[in-house]
């Protein structure tokens, strides 16, 4: 009986790694085109993202009366959550849309750090320059988001 226990806890090992050997991993299979759901999921994360693009107008304005303090002041305040949605929104779309979309919102915000350069040093020729890139980056950006409508 002493002699039983042992073997039969060898067996019982030697089986049990012949199972996990021998089994094949299961993979799990990335999606590769935007479901109904997913979409609805996405557009809940657009709105605060498209409230974004529709306040660029206001710092078209501000650059353009060269009022430096509410430009540097809007791009920190109602613009500040801005890259945590984009973030956010990047990382919920289909893998082969987050790497050109994370590279869109740096872009996006290295424009938006340029302004804020700009407006400090009160240049508006640049400020107005970054401003057009920053409205290109952000369209490009939206598009690369799939919707219902």
């Amino acid at each position: 009986m002493r002699l039983l226990r042992p073997i039969l806890s060898l067996v019982l090992v030697l089986v049990t790694t012949l199972l996990v050997s021998c089994s094949s991993p299961t993979q799990a299979k990335i999606p590769t085109v935007y479901t109904p759901e997913k979409i609805a999921q996405l557009e809940s994360f657009l709105s605060p993202i498209a409230s974004a693009r529709e306040k660029m107008d206001t710092l078209k304005g501000f650059i353009e009366a060269q009022n430096w303090t509410d430009t540097r002041t809007f791009i920190h305040g109602p613009l500040g959550e801005l890259r945590q949605d984009m973030t956010i929104m990047s990382r919920k779309l289909l893998p082969k849309d987050q790497q050109p979309a994370q590279n869109l919102a740096k872009e996006l915000f290295s424009h938006f750090d340029r302004i804020d350069a700009a407006a400090k040093d009160r240049n508006s020729a640049f400020a107005q320059a970054q401003y057009l890139e920053a409205i290109k980056d952000f369209d490009a950006y939206l598009n690369l988001i799939p919707t219902n409508s």
